[in-house]
């Protein structure tokens, strides 16, 4: 299936804004009017209309609805800046740690870049998605919030055409490892030289 339209919505540029309540959504207010950062604001009704996709393949259905649950996406980022490291440390200092979880640190050539999540109020879900990447010459901050299952978040993430967001597949290898073995994530099984030795 195509990547799905978040390409495309990329393209639009809008004013309007949510009540996310959350401690990003400080920088974003903070660097709103500069020219300088490029900005992208897509609502919960282009994600629901995702609903009225054909596809045939389940799984491809399974991320659509997963995605159709989600409430909004802002993107605030800056190209070609010498101040690229300043802007992602300062978005990094908002993130109260009570309050946001590191899910994945990811060094990609001379960019650094960091996922966070916020839980929600239902078990095996979050609320929101925190993105910072900063680098030489570059910096985003991105904020995806709704009702995030964690097991379909790698999933969405290579299905949404957004630099950074493909990391999110190391998520769904790191637990299919954690699934062979116990509950714990290790695996549990003997090494044979030891039954030699005893």
């Amino acid at each position: 299936m195509k990547k799905i339209v978040v390409g495309f919505a990329m393209m639009l540029i809008s004013i309007a804004g949510f009540s996310q309540g959350d401690a990003i959504s400080k920088f974003f207010s903070k660097y709103q009017d500069d020219e300088t950062f490029s900005q992208v604001t897509i609502s919960s009704k282009m994600f629901s209309l995702l609903m009225d996709m054909q596809v045939d393949n389940p799984e491809d259905q399974e991320i659509i609805t997963a995605i159709s649950k989600l409430k909004g996406l802002r993107v605030l980022g800056k190209d070609h800046t010498r101040d690229g490291r300043a802007l992602y440390k300062e978005a990094l200092s908002l993130l109260p740690a009570k309050d946001y979880e590191e899910l994945l640190s990811v060094r990609d050539e001379d960019k650094d870049m960091k996922f966070f999540i916020r839980s929600g109020t239902t078990p095996g879900k979050i609320a929101e998605l925190v993105m910072v990447m900063g680098g030489n010459d570059d910096f985003m901050v991105m904020s995806l919030f709704g009702e995030i299952d964690l097991k379909q978040i790698g999933k969405i993430g290579s299905k949404m055409d957004i630099n950074g967001l493909d990391h999110l597949h190391k998520l769904d290898k790191r637990g299919e490892k954690g699934e062979k073995g116990d509950k714990g994530g290790k695996d549990t099984s003997k090494d044979p030289k030891e039954d030699k030795k005893s």
